[in-house]
């Protein structure tokens, strides 16, 4: 009797090749066009690392 064992995560070289060729296969329409984008991008830090263990803190001692 013959056992073939493979592991999670095992190298499956014929899945590998599928997916690949699955993966070059995409469909493009003529309307598929990507939207350019025009004006600024702005972010907050948010509070220093201190006042946010500050902050954790108050909350765990359910103030």
């Amino acid at each position: 009797m013959s056992v073939v064992v493979m592991s999670m995560g095992a190298y499956d070289e014929a899945e590998h090749e599928r997916r690949e060729r699955k993966n070059n296969t995409v469909d493009v329409s003529d309307d598929d066009d990507r939207t350019t984008y025009h004006g600024t991008v702005e972010y907050d830090s948010g509070d220093s690392a201190e006042a946010l263990l500050d902050q954790f803190e108050e909350i765990k001692a359910g103030k």
